[in-house]
């Protein structure tokens, strides 16, 4: 069977490339085209357009690409409708992903299927309307997710989540911290990782503020970013020249988190991989009008928290530190409680297992894949 496959960030990338090699044990003459990024073209068919192209946060940078963003969808579309998949495959990514649906739904009358739903939950709740009308099956990976659309009448499939699968399937996972150190030309320091983000805007408004913080650590400790994937190397080069005791390393996230006493890291994905590899963290995410946010978030969000790690525990697990929060000297002092404060960290440590148990095993990918085969064959 023909997938057409939409992955529109990093994280997308990943899991859709997962999904991809659970199809083809499933249906060994899968053929994928798809809008995505590097591990999709490494596991198979051929990539339309990469991620880098289409990954615009936030309302100016959005209005400022809008003609990009709509020939993108564009050429999509028509590209969707001369290749004439059995199947589409959605990834997050709903400003795009959504309209695609529509589309492909009413137009060209193609099974629509949702891998990792948006977080409608948290905001812009009115999408689920949208889910019901051009989404046949839904493939949730947040435990809560199921409960949160029986609310709304629609009935959704919890496949696991593939962070667990891709943590699982890391590689070097017997790899010593001198193996490590050794290969990347380290020093013989205890690292603190740095997670600043997977976008330009988001790296730039984050990793300034937690290279400060960890100045005061440098006597003791040495400093990882790890860099995004999709962002060009040249990128950091100004923080390391003006951090000196700072290294970026590329496609090591795993790896660096692994060797990690303790990481910094934004909210998504990011917080849930450090959760999975135990590495305890602090979640740092630095806003505009930090004061206006804060009282956006808790007046017009419906959710509690910020990062995963807390929202799939329904408590605080990991500390928040976002909008007017997002100081260096909270983030500091929140290092030295992880770093120094045995009882703390082992306390987080702890409710990790809770978080694993939640989420269950690994096999999110081949029961999703497993979910689409079905409803194609049935």
């Amino acid at each position: 069977m023909k997938y057409y496959i939409i992955a529109g960030e990093a994280s997308g990338d990943l899991h859709a490339s997962n999904l991809m090699r659970s199809l083809l044990e499933l249906d060994g003459e899968a053929e994928f085209r798809f809008f995505g990024g590097d591990l999709m073209e490494q596991a198979g068919g051929t990539l339309v357009k990469h991620y880098r192209e289409m990954a615009y946060m936030g309302l100016m940078p959005v209005l400022l690409h809008a003609g990009t963003i709509l020939r993108n969808l564009s050429y999509c579309k028509n590209d969707i409708a001369s290749y004439r998949p059995d199947a589409v495959i959605l990834v997050d990514y709903p400003g795009f992903n959504l309209k695609i649906a529509k589309y492909v739904k009413l137009e060209l009358k193609i099974p629509v299927f949702y891998y990792i739903s948006p977080k409608v939950w948290a905001w812009k709740e009115y999408r689920v309307n949208a889910f019901k009308k051009y989404v046949d099956e839904m493939l949730c990976i947040l435990p809560f997710e199921v409960n949160f659309f029986r609310k709304h009448q629609y009935p959704v499939h919890y496949v696991g989540n593939p962070t667990v699968d891709a943590i699982a399937q890391r590689d070097l996972q017997e790899e010593t911290f001198r193996q490590f150190v050794e290969e990347n030309g380290l020093e013989e320091k205890p690292v603190i990782a740095l997670l600043a983000g997977s976008r330009q805007q988001e790296i730039r408004s984050n990793l300034p503020s937690m290279l400060e913080a960890v100045k005061g650590f440098a006597d003791g400790y040495q400093f990882i970013v790890a860099g995004a994937p999709g962002i060009d190397p040249s990128f950091y080069k100004a923080y390391e020249v003006g951090f000196p005791q700072v290294k970026v390393l590329f496609g090591q996230t795993y790896r660096i988190l692994a060797q990690s006493e303790v990481a910094l890291v934004t909210s998504g994905t990011a917080t849930l991989e450090t959760a999975l590899l135990n590495v305890p963290q602090v979640v740092c995410y630095r806003t505009s009008l930090p004061r206006l946010t804060y009282w956006g978030f808790k007046h017009l969000l419906h959710t509690p928290y910020i990062s995963l790690v807390n929202l799939i525990c329904g408590r605080e697990v990991v500390k928040e530190l976002f909008a007017k929060f997002f100081t260096v000297e909270n983030i500091r002092r929140e290092l030295h409680q992880l770093l120094h404060v045995q009882s703390y960290r082992n306390n987080m440590l702890l409710s990790y297992r809770e978080l694993q148990e939640r989420l269950g095993e690994p096999g999110a990918s081949m029961s999703a894949a497993k979910v689409i085969h079905h409803r194609l064959h049935s």
